[in-house]
């Protein structure tokens, strides 16, 4: 097993995925860590910054430090965070590694137990929010905490020293200023193949869960914007990108106060980096430092081999995919099993959360079906990744879909779309680059809100959604709508492919299933493609030359 896996990252460092840096950095711990001890702390949902945000940010940049060599402190977050598996997969390291979690109750029990893997404490200014994000920058450079100045008798309580004081350095200054600032002092020295966007939320909140992998793992921490109505911003992100490694990481999400997360996801792209969110994202600290148990294989519930031809009756095929970050949404809701749901699994967790996808593979039902994306080895843009980075990083997405067991993928470029609206389709180049990228899938999916790309090749489907489900549409609507599209669509077989929002009630679509005019039947996504295949009633399609292309403007 120890050999398999040296031969996949030397096969993934030949192909570009990986740098000899990274691969190290992201190497699970011993299993030793099996039947350790390690502490948690329970988190409440106050992200506010007059609130007990600044406490929280130096919790999580204590956790960074405190798993530097082995996984001594997880957190667990409220039922309203965006990652809803902490508290799940904290029992599942308990059942399955036999982890032995002490609690505790408060930041000073977690200084006066990890006080000691900070070196000194840093000093950030909420007035000026960007200080926040180059205290982490130092914290990871210099093994310290970052604090508020309220904070600071706390930490020197505990015995830690000043290490630096951001206070008044940066005032007056634009975002763009401040990160070149910090960019000339630490850049230099910080991790080249991995990078932290500190972004999401803006205003007086802000939700750094993603902190502590950035501290461990000495990562340059910014919020810069993608946005060309910001063009110093962009232009020193460029420099930051054309500065990486090949095959490198962006962690973390934009900033939802300054571009979106189309224009921020072409910009990596454009570089072939690829993206790796949210940054609410916790615990990776932890998590990369458990491999799989022994002996486990990853199995998907394939319903149909790849050889093993179907042939469709004149009716309504369909099915359903949520690929919005697997541990997100529904997944420990009430009603999942009731419906045969596809589930796209973050592969580069293969990499830095191994253990996390052996639970999701526990806990599947025989609903639960896993496909490979998204567009790449982790989160990318196809349409703008450079022609001589394109092979190699999907020699990477085979190797995982390998590991995963997984025949279908999944992709996306919303770089000329905004959501769930507008052009998602890909280039022919782009379809021609994947048919020869994955000789062995059964099929393709593209988009996320509609799309109009479709092809077929060999007996192996490209399939666009047809249907975008948003979790705030009432039921009733959404049933009208597919009952349209069925109506408008008459050929049969019509094969029709939806995307589920990963907050959509499971229960809820079981009810809408039960009101469409048939004859329509449910199918898992990898007899879906087979079907598709025997009957194709679908036109071959690509992006049109003469569709409408946002952000062309970027180049590298």
């Amino acid at each position: 097993m120890k050999f398999q896996h040296l031969i996949f990252r030397l096969l993934a460092v030949l192909a570009g995925g990986f740098s000899a840096q990274t691969q190290a950095a992201s190497q699970p711990a011993d299993p030793a860590n099996d039947g350790r001890e390690a502490w948690v702390m329970h988190f409440d949902s106050d992200w506010r910054i007059d609130g007990t945000l600044p406490e929280k940010a130096m919790l999580i940049g204590l956790q960074g430090l405190a798993n530097r060599t082995a996984p001594q402190l997880y957190l667990i977050h409220a039922a309203d965070y965006p990652w809803e598996i902490t508290g799940p997969l904290a029992d599942f390291y308990t059942r399955k590694h036999g982890v032995k979690f002490t609690e505790i109750q408060t930041a000073d029990e977690a200084l006066e137990l990890f006080g000691s893997c900070a070196k000194g404490y840093v000093v950030w200014d909420p007035a000026v929010m960007p200080t926040m994000n180059v205290a982490y920058t130092i914290a990871g450079l210099e093994d310290g905490v970052i604090v508020t100045p309220a904070l600071i008798p706390m930490v020197v309580k505990h015995g830690l020293k000043q290490i630096d004081d951001l206070r008044g350095r940066y005032t007056g200054m634009t975002d763009a200023q401040i990160y070149a600032e910090a960019k000339a002092r630490y850049w230099s020295r910080c991790n080249h193949d991995m990078l932290m966007l500190m972004g999401g939320h803006s205003g007086d909140i802000r939700i750094p869960g993603m902190a502590d992998w950035g501290v461990r793992q000495r990562m340059f921490f910014h919020d810069l914007s993608a946005n060309p109505e910001h063009p110093d911003e962009v232009a020193l992100e460029k420099e930051f990108f054309s500065e990486m490694n090949p095959g490198a990481f962006v962690f973390g999400w934009h900033s939802y106060a300054k571009d979106t997360e189309e224009q921020h996801t072409t910009l990596t792209s454009t570089y072939g980096l690829r993206m790796d969110g949210l940054q609410s994202l916790p615990n990776h600290s932890f998590n990369c430092q458990f491999t799989f148990t022994p002996g486990f294989k990853f199995t998907n519930q394939h319903h149909v081999k790849p050889d093993t031809p179907l042939i469709a009756d004149k009716k309504v095929y369909l099915a359903f995919v949520q690929s919005d970050g697997i541990g997100l949404g529904v997944w420990t809701k009430p009603g999942r099993g009731r419906l045969e749901l596809s589930w796209g699994a973050i592969p580069s967790w293969l990499e830095f959360a191994p253990a996390a996808l052996e639970y999701f593979h526990e806990s599947a039902t025989p609903a639960d079906y896993f496909i490979g994306g998204l567009s790449g080895p982790s989160y990318m843009y196809p349409n703008h990744i450079p022609a001589d980075r394109f092979a190699g990083l999907m020699q990477e997405a085979v190797r995982q879909m390998e590991v995963l067991d997984e025949n279908v993928f999944e992709i996306l470029d919303n770089s000329a779309a905004d959501g769930n609206v507008g052009n998602a389709d890909l280039t022919q180049e782009t379809v021609d680059r994947y048919y020869e990228a994955f000789p062995n899938v059964i099929g393709f999916i593209n988009g996320y809100g509609p799309a109009r790309t479709r092809d077929l090749r060999n007996g192996v489907p490209m399939i666009s959604y047809d249907y975008y489900i948003d979790p705030r549409r009432p039921r009733e609507e959404v049933t009208a709508d597919l009952n349209e599209l069925m109506s408008l669509n008459a050929k049969r077989p019509y094969f029709l492919l939806v995307h589920v929002r990963e907050t959509n009630d499971v229960n809820s679509l079981v009810e809408v299933i039960k009101n469409l005019a048939g004859p329509v039947e449910v199918v898992p996504v990898d007899t879906f493609m087979k079907l598709a295949a025997s009957k194709p009633t679908f036109l071959k399609r690509y992006q049109d030359p003469e569709d409408p292309k946002k952000f062309e403007g970027y180049s590298r």
